[in-house]
């Protein structure tokens, strides 16, 4: 049942109104017509997923990265060419006489294990891929497990608008008999229109507001906001204990950091020089004799020694660890300073069950008894303040309610928790 009808509500609306049974046929009442569909969590983030392109934006990055690897595993194209020898010149040279044809094929042997850094680099960008993809998956999850919140916090708060002003209406009715029955000075009624008035501005306000949370809640599939949510994991007040050592988002920074170690081994495979080797036949026109040619070439590494690309790879490389350390850190303190916040959230609202709303059930029983005396031992003003103070209550714990689900909305994006709800929906896609 929903946060505001469960038991003790309906049993302090009970005490707060002596009509109140008139008031929970009205309620049960309402329970026969058609309402929408009701959504859990695990619908919101499915269908915010199945709809969302993050997916597909990601799935393409990964691909792009496969392709890489694949290209960055080929060898060096040889070279199949042919060159002319004294074709044209003066004196003995200047016909086709004496030109030496020669066909070659030449072949670049690539040295210091180039071939495997360039497929370091490729693996380790396709797990970044991968990794990152995931990441931006979770952080989407993460917006729709908010606005999740916020939209569920907003029809809890709507329903306790209507609810008040269910009540409000009421004890304008019994005031009107009371001074109907000269109980209560004029005044009072008037009172309490200007009370009813206000609750009806508050009421309309609320389901305006939750409307519009359902309408952004909905944008993230493409729907409408004709649907309401399960209130049940609302009202729970869940802790989680250790969290994993290698979530998504460290997973993401070592992929980056093996991705930098890789650039160092590449870099310095590029500073080793690479060498050319060619073959051939070679053609004399002049004789008509064919001989066997070979030739072998290598860059002098005096000037180009790749010293900057190396240096340049050993910095990023540096950089990634340190900023594995450093989210480290982050994510420690956010972890210390959710759970703290939690915990005084959830301490709050035991208070408020265990201290707070058996005062007020004892309040309204006082009241009950003045209106079953129907004497004048209550004034409106003591009425409408007993009455206020229950809405205010149940308020502030819908509001503390909100703020321990936006913590744990966190604690759930650093622990990966939805991890496994991703796999389920990109599996049936």
């Amino acid at each position: 049942m929903p946060l505001i009808r469960d038991a003790r509500r309906l049993a302090l609306y009970r005490l707060v109104l002596p009509f109140g049974g008139a008031l929970l046929a009205l309620f049960s009442g309402t329970d026969a017509v058609a309402q929408p569909q009701t959504l859990t969590l695990s619908d919101v983030l499915a269908r915010t997923i199945s709809y969302d392109p993050t997916a597909r934006a990601g799935a393409a990055r990964i691909r792009a990265a496969e392709a890489n690897l694949d290209q960055a595993d080929t060898r060096p194209n040889p070279v199949l060419g042919i060159e002319m020898e004294d074709f044209a010149g003066s004196g003995n040279y200047s016909r086709f006489d004496e030109t030496s044809t020669t066909l070659y094929y030449e072949e670049l042997w690539e040295r210091g294990g180039k071939r495997k850094a360039r497929t370091d680099i490729a693996g380790a960008e396709l797990t970044l891929a991968e990794k990152r993809r995931t990441a931006n998956l979770l952080d989407l999850a993460a917006e729709a497990q908010a606005a999740w919140i916020e939209a569920l916090a907003a029809q809890v708060a709507a329903t306790l608008a209507e609810d008040r002003l269910a009540a409000v209406k009421q004890i304008g009715r019994e005031f009107q008999r009371r001074t109907d029955r000269a109980l209560d000075p004029q005044f009072a009624h008037e009172r309490i229109l200007a009370t009813l008035s206000q609750a009806q501005i508050d009421s309309a306000q609320a389901v305006l507001t939750a409307q519009t949370a359902r309408a952004t809640l909905a944008s993230y599939w493409g729907g409408d906001g004709n649907f309401r949510l399960d209130e049940t994991e609302f009202t729970r007040l869940a802790m989680y204990g250790e969290l994993d050592d290698d979530p998504t988002d460290l997973a993401l920074l070592t992929a980056a950091r093996e991705t930098a170690a890789a650039r160092v081994r590449f870099e310095r495979a590029n500073s080793v020089q690479d060498v050319s080797l060619r073959a051939g036949l070679r053609h004399f026109s002049a004789d008509d004799d064919v001989a066997v040619v070979f030739g072998v070439s290598i860059p002098l590494g005096i000037y180009d020694t790749n010293r900057g690309g190396i240096e340049r790879a050993q910095a990023e490389q540096l950089a990634a660890e340190i900023e594995i350390a450093a989210a480290r850190n982050r994510r420690q303190r956010e972890i210390a300073r959710l759970i703290a916040a939690q915990s005084a959230g959830a301490d709050e609202i035991r208070q408020l069950d265990a201290e707070v709303f058996p005062r007020l059930e004892r309040a309204v029983e006082l009241v009950r008894q003045g209106f079953n005396r129907g004497g004048t031992a209550f004034s409106l003003l003591e009425v409408t303040e007993i009455q206020r103070a229950l809405t205010d209550a149940y308020s502030r714990r819908i509001e503390l309610l909100r703020r321990f689900h936006l913590d744990g909305m966190r604690l759930d994006r650093l622990r990966d928790r939805h991890a496994s709800i991703l796999s389920n929906v990109e599996h049936n896609q």
